[in-house]
């Protein structure tokens, strides 16, 4: 099922992420989203999420599709070339995985590996281009596939608390003319600011999801602070983390600010992605308190 047909329908359409185990057994991560994210529309499966080296994403996407969840192959341009990136594009549609989001992915040096080369042969952007071509039935060497072409609901990524409005909406545009079909955003802790972004990404008529993480101490944030673009946690939440911390420790503060902020900009959204960073266990209290 492509999540674009749900976004078509007018459906408020939920999603949370999961990372691959740093190994070869997957029962774990689908024992969780069995138990906590079964609920929700669809599972992002994350791709070597901040340059640290996991199992891939496509096979945990497909043990989670056996276990009946439906998933979403994030696609990164960092560790792939043009070549390697169309070949796993076609073999996800193959095993009949047809939600992706499309992302550059962060620099090797921030990761496990930091002496990693690189490659970013291709960016977001392109990367949703040659989407678009494979899904006309070329390559993007102009090379005509075999058989019948893929379709994929075709996601990407957007910030919309980052301090350029202009620069976001400008970056939104190239993926929206690209191919981009829906997007997920960056965390929000700053309504205000979201709903103002929305206002003006109202004009290239494309469904976006609200992208929320459950704080979890005020450490968390003031990292995601300092190092995080596009992402700033006010200095009332902090306090407000501060405030109890056995509270905060056991979640309850952090899904109180996720929540309130998913009833606040939830007018202005077609959708919600949680990043749940290993609370996965919190995605269904954070859902009843939103009121989803």
């Amino acid at each position: 099922m492509r999540i674009t047909e749900l976004f078509d329908n007018g459906e408020f359409v939920v999603t949370a992420e999961v990372g691959p185990p740093k190994g070869i057994c997957v029962d774990h991560v689908v024992e969780e989203a069995k138990s906590y994210l079964s609920g929700i529309t669809a599972v992002n499966v994350t791709d070597n999420q901040s340059s640290v080296m996991r199992m891939g994403s496509l096979p945990a996407c497909i043990a989670l599709k056996n276990a009946g969840l439906t998933p979403i192959l994030q696609l990164t341009c960092r560790d792939r070339n043009r070549i390697a990136l169309q070949s796993e594009l076609l073999g996800a549609a193959m095993l009949g995985i047809d939600n992706i989001l499309c992302l550059t992915g962060d620099h090797t040096k921030m990761g496990d590996h930091p002496g990693a080369k690189p490659v970013f042969d291709l960016d977001s952007v392109s990367l949703l281009h040659t989407v678009k071509q494979l899904e006309s039935g070329v390559d993007l060497a102009g090379n005509p596939l075999v058989g019948e072409a893929p379709k994929f609901a075709k996601g990407a990524v957007v910030s919309p608390c980052s301090d350029s409005i202009d620069a976001q909406l400008a970056k939104m545009e190239r993926k929206v003319m690209a191919g981009c079909d829906y997007f997920q955003t960056q965390a929000v802790f700053e309504p205000e600011k979201f709903i103002k972004f929305m206002e003006a990404a109202k004009q290239f008529g494309k469904p976006v999801q609200l992208g929320v993480i459950i704080p979890k101490s005020v450490g968390m944030c003031k990292f995601m602070n300092n190092n995080v673009a596009g992402v700033h946690v006010p200095d009332d939440m902090l306090e407000e983390l501060r405030a109890d911390k056995e509270k905060t420790k056991a979640g309850i503060t952090g899904v109180e600010i996720a929540a309130r902020i998913i009833k606040e900009c939830k007018p202005y959204c077609q959708g919600v992605h949680i990043m749940a960073l290993g609370w996965e266990s919190k995605v269904p209290a954070l859902l009843e308190k939103a009121g989803i």
